[in-house]
């Protein structure tokens, strides 16, 4: 099956030792991220409602700007994604139905 990607043109960039454009960007989603990752953890973890609400607010602020630097990514063309055909979307829809039947 040959499947294709959705990828805008790639704005070039300078293939130097030194960062670039691309290489800035993503370094920064993929700090977000992490960073996302940590932050999940830190609300799952929190002992006082208060410090939850804190920290989730920081974990949205984080999500917004990771999606900032994904369609920034994904503009230029340096991130493409592969669409799944209605067969793969099934085939997952199936699998996770029956990991909720597994657990009822």
């Amino acid at each position: 099956m040959n499947k294709s990607t959705v990828q805008n043109t790639e704005t070039p960039y300078a293939e130097t030792p030194q960062l670039n454009d691309r290489d800035l960007i993503s370094d920064a989603l993929s700090m977000e991220k992490h960073l996302s990752s940590a932050y999940e953890t830190a609300t799952q973890e929190a002992s006082h409602d208060a410090l939850y609400q804190m920290i989730f607010s920081q974990l949205r602020d984080i999500s917004k700007q990771q999606r900032n630097f994904y369609d920034l990514q994904f503009k230029h063309g340096w991130y493409a994604l592969t669409p799944a055909d209605s067969k793969e979307i099934q085939q997952t829809v199936q699998q996770y139905q029956g990991y909720k039947q597994q657990l009822q």
